[in-house]
């Protein structure tokens, strides 16, 4: 709760699925970690990283830097630094939202001038502070610029956006919302065989911890 007034409904959302019948949970790359605490049933949390590194990876992109697009990424940004190299450099954007689902960029904390970046996220929403994010970069003499973000939300009119904006040469999503629309420069990565086999592991009840790609520190 960052301000007065601030709806906190995330421990009501955890109570409504229990309440529902649920009796264990199986999710991945949650907005806030810390949400695991709110429930009273057992929770797995899964990372994408498991499926995305590797798609990552095979770009074979050199001077890489990954952008965190606010402070609140940074420790899932780093990780993905410390996956794809030594050599990945860290970027981080400071940013300020004026009023809700508008976000301003301020300042681009770390070099990446002649870099290829790679920005990620957890979700994206409107597109608008994804795409401002990405403009940035460009405009700090950034060369190739890709996204990754876990959860697709795409309201309104964020694909238009993405699309559109001449920065972002591409754009990786996972399958955990499936796409209303879908565009050339946007490819899914599924990650429905990680779930599934995380599902058949506590149905047989074994250990899933295997399946964690841990968030380093």
């Amino acid at each position: 709760k960052d301000q007065p007034r601030v709806a906190i409904t995330a421990k009501l959302m955890a109570n409504l699925l229990t309440q529902a019948g649920a009796n264990r949970v199986i999710t991945m790359d949650m907005h806030t970690p810390q949400l695991q605490g709110f429930f009273d049933i057992p929770l797995d949390h899964l990372y994408a990283s498991t499926m995305t590194i590797p798609v990552l990876a095979a770009l074979g992109l050199d001077n890489l830097t990954v952008v965190s697009p606010d402070v609140g990424g940074v420790k899932t940004a780093r990780s993905y630094a410390k996956m794809l190299g030594d050599d990945v450099d860290l970027a981080v954007v400071d940013k300020r939202r004026p009023k809700h689902n508008v976000a301003e960029v301020m300042n681009i904390i770390g070099d990446v001038r002649g870099r290829n970046i790679i920005i990620v996220d957890d979700l994206i929403d409107t597109g608008s502070t994804f795409v401002k994010c990405a403009e940035a970069m460009k405009e700090a003499g950034a060369k190739q610029i890709f996204g990754l973000c876990t959860h697709p939300v795409f309201s309104g009119t964020a694909v238009e956006k993405i699309c559109s904006s001449e920065a972002i040469s591409k754009l990786f999503v996972t399958d955990t919302i499936p796409l209303r629309d879908h565009h050339p420069k946007i490819e899914v990565i599924s990650v429905a065989s990680l779930f599934a086999e995380a599902i058949l592991r506590t149905h047989e009840n074994q250990s899933i911890s295997s399946l964690f790609d841990k968030i380093q520190n």
